[in-house]
């Protein structure tokens, strides 16, 4: 057992390939209000609505000299969400530069998660056209610091570059200074919720790093290292767990997993304890951190299988969660359990029809090896029982089925009670995560039922995704559960203007905020 306590992470924690530092530090984010003239910086954003005249921001189209409102009158600028018009600034009395306004649509329909889109979007452009300093505007409907913190998010989320292995091309830009400007003099509140932007941002651009790199980078030995100076780094009480301590809890679903690799697995504990915080409740977050996954012996086609790298993003979403709600200062007692390994089908692998016994005690017949990330999730949700858990949340790319139910838009979301499934829901809303609650009704577990053992670990193809929500409620011990099946999210196989091709850092920022739920 390796224990990392907090402020202390080991040298040898960290490989010769090392892609992140222990400590992870970057700029501060300005918030600023008062006159837009009167901001020291190169180019302005300014979200711009459909139904904008050119006097919407005072004093903006004159600083322009009048080419806003010309741009408006000729259509050459429509306001369609994330449009892009930039102009220089001809007043000397500003100390401002450029503008540059980016299409928001209508009005009505920019809520903060809008507004983090177009910060994202807005970022992206100046970071590909060099620009040094931004200033973005804070416009939408809704409280001035929920607005702000998401565009604190987004500006942040723009920093994120997934080619840092390309050796061939020029280093994209450095990430400019960012500030963030409040019209309505709202700043004093806004000031805070810059901050708690910036931090979550950041540690969603630390998943993204993690859930990036190769499967022959982050093994779960690496994994567990990498997640665990995250943590400690911040006052996170970490603890890895070998072979042979998981072998003593009688993990063996975890452990038959790891058996088709020459890579030993891991389970990685966090422990948020703040001082002064109640007995109750306990958040018990659990990611599934399979480092890369072959399917096992039931292997998957090999078109597209590099992607299986990412199959330990929800694993990154709880450990960079951690981190977040340190920093962050969360009031409660927050436990992770991260089971991490490879699927891989080596000549010790499991078969289908094998028979597994998890720590519980519940057997289970193995009909797919390809069916693995519930197998460890169950250990992995017992454990977090054990150590004290009362609500429970697992995050995991669980099942190609919930891609097929809801696409690559929404990750699926299961559990129960409903009153804790909407409490996850709400957060994730406004989060930003968006997602979609599935059904888990008694009749879908008749589909797991075994004739040798307790259950199978999959229903077959028909719902899918239900079915291996089912089997991880086998797990949950009655307590309040849910499951987020991010297999749709957590990664984007197309870029879009508010999210570049790659890892999205998805859950880390949902995770983050319902340590601060009152449940």
């Amino acid at each position: 057992m390796k224990l990392y306590r907090p402020g202390w992470a080991p040298a040898s924690a960290f490989s010769d390939n090392d892609r992140m530092p222990p400590a992870v530090k970057s700029q501060t984010m300005a918030c600023v209000g008062g006159p837009l003239s009167g901001i020291e910086t190169d180019l302005v954003v300014v979200p711009w609505f459909e139904d904008d005249a050119p006097a919407s921001v005072p004093g903006l189209d004159e600083a322009s000299g009048r080419e806003i409102g010309r741009a408006l009158t000729a259509k050459e600028f429509q306001a369609k969400p994330y449009e892009w018009f930039m102009t220089p600034v001809s007043d000397r009395q500003w100390r401002a530069r450029r503008v540059a306004l980016i299409g928001a649509g209508r009005r009505a329909d920019c809520g903060s998660d809008l507004v983090r889109k177009l910060a994202i979007s807005g970022g992206v452009t100046a970071r590909q056209r060099h620009v040094g300093r931004v200033a973005f505007v804070v416009r939408g409907e809704g409280a001035a610091g929920d607005l702000a913190q998401a565009a604190a998010e987004g500006l942040t989320l723009s920093e994120f570059n997934a080619g840092t292995y390309k050796t061939g091309e020029p280093a994209p830009a450095v990430a400019p200074t960012w500030t963030i400007a409040i019209l309505d003099g709202a700043r004093d509140a806004a000031t805070e919720a810059v901050a708690r932007g910036r931090t979550l941002g950041e540690c969603s651009n630390l998943a993204r790093e993690l859930a990036n790199e190769p499967g022959n980078t982050l093994t779960p030995r690496e994994f567990a290292k990498r997640a665990a100076s995250l943590a400690s780094d911040v006052g996170v009480q970490v603890e890895i767990l070998d072979e042979t301590q998981i072998e003593a809890l009688g993990m063996g679903l975890l452990l038959g997993v790891a058996r088709g690799s020459g890579e030993p697995p891991r389970l990685i504990v966090f422990r948020y304890e703040p001082p002064g915080a109640p007995e109750k409740p306990v958040l018990g977050l659990v990611g599934k951190g399979i480092t890369f996954d072959t399917g096992g012996i039931s292997i998957k086609p090999a078109d597209g299988m590099e992607r299986m790298k990412d199959d330990m993003a929800g694993g990154a979403a709880v450990a960079c969660a951690m981190r977040a709600i340190a920093l962050l200062g969360a009031p409660i007692r927050v436990i992770g359990v991260v089971p991490t390994t490879e699927n891989m089908p080596g000549g010790r692998a499991i078969k289908p029809g094998d028979v597994l016994k998890s720590a519980e005690g519940k057997t289970v017949e193995v009909i797919n090896t390809d069916a693995e990330g519930r197998l460890i999730l169950g250990d992995g949700l017992w454990y977090a029982r054990q150590l004290g858990a009362t609500h429970l949340v697992d995050v995991a790319t669980l099942t190609g089925a919930c891609v097929v139910a809801l696409g690559k838009i929404a990750s699926g979301l299961f559990g129960t009670p409903d009153a804790w499934v909407q409490r996850v829901r709400a957060v994730a809303d406004r989060a930003g995560d968006r997602v979609w609650p599935m059904p888990l009704f008694d009749e879908y577990r008749d589909q797991l039922k075994s004739e040798i053992a307790d259950m199978m670990n999959t229903g077959g193809r028909p719902a899918g995704s239900i079915t291996a929500a089912m089997f991880l409620k086998e797990f949950s011990g009655g307590l309040p559960w849910v499951h987020m099946d991010i297999a749709g999210t957590a990664w984007a196989e197309e870029a879009k203007p508010y999210l570049p091709k790659g890892p999205s850092g998805v859950a880390v920022r949902t995770l983050a905020q319902l340590a601060f739920e009152r449940f």
